[in-house]
């Protein structure tokens, strides 16, 4: 049986952004079944319920609400066990790897993620592609992988906070739709992608067997 991929999601205080982040991810991705989401913050609020707002917006984009979450503190085990790491901002993503240097590798904002699988061709998967269909976590650890080899090579938002989603804490609900206009769009794009390279198969060449 193949290895659990886990994916972790990041924010602050693990009670807006991240959690809306897991639940969604964990809603497009549930019938992928090696494939487990989790979150934390860098300064969680122990304990704690998603925000109402938040876990509204969860409920409306697929996921289940503030009843299933309780934040936690990220720790150094749970980047060790992440297999890929989505930062809400660029800031979280610089604590993740000021406290495991390692994890730069697989550690992402979500829109940067995002920004980077969007239009990634079969080709570029080719590597995910021609491992056993069943071997679901290597495959996206190779799909992880093509991702981040397009750093570099992926033009870069003039405005570098569009790889950042806003933190809706404590105001209004027009800046939480705002953040989950930054959010939905990206988490579906991981999601496709993943989706994708989980199953992606490589043409067989004629004459071969």
């Amino acid at each position: 049986m193949t290895a659990s991929f886990q994916i972790l999601t990041v924010c602050t205080g693990n009670i807006c952004r991240s959690p809306l982040a897991e639940q969604v991810l964990r809603s497009g991705l549930a019938d992928i079944v090696p494939v487990t989401v989790s979150s934390a913050g860098t300064y969680a609020m122990t304990g704690s319920p998603m925000t109402p707002e938040a876990a509204a917006l969860s409920e409306e984009f697929g996921g289940t609400g503030s009843e299933s979450h309780v934040s936690r503190d990220l720790t150094p085990a749970l980047v060790d066990a992440s297999a890929l790491i989505f930062a809400m901002s660029r800031e979280h993503r610089r604590e993740i790897v000021e406290l495991r240097p390692r994890a730069a590798r697989t550690s992402f904002t979500l829109r940067e993620f995002a920004r980077l699988a969007d239009g990634i061709t079969d080709e570029e998967l080719a590597d995910a592609a021609a491992l056993p269909l069943d071997a679901v976590s290597e495959r996206l650890a190779e799909a992880v992988r093509s991702v981040a080899a397009r750093r570099g090579l992926v033009e870069r938002p003039e405005d570098p906070n569009d790889d950042d989603i806003v933190d809706p804490y404590r105001r209004g609900d027009a800046v939480y739709r705002e953040s989950a206009a930054q959010l939905i769009p990206a988490a579906e794009i991981v999601v496709r992608m993943l989706r994708h390279a989980a199953r992606l198969t490589t043409p067989t060449t004629p004459g071969t067997r």
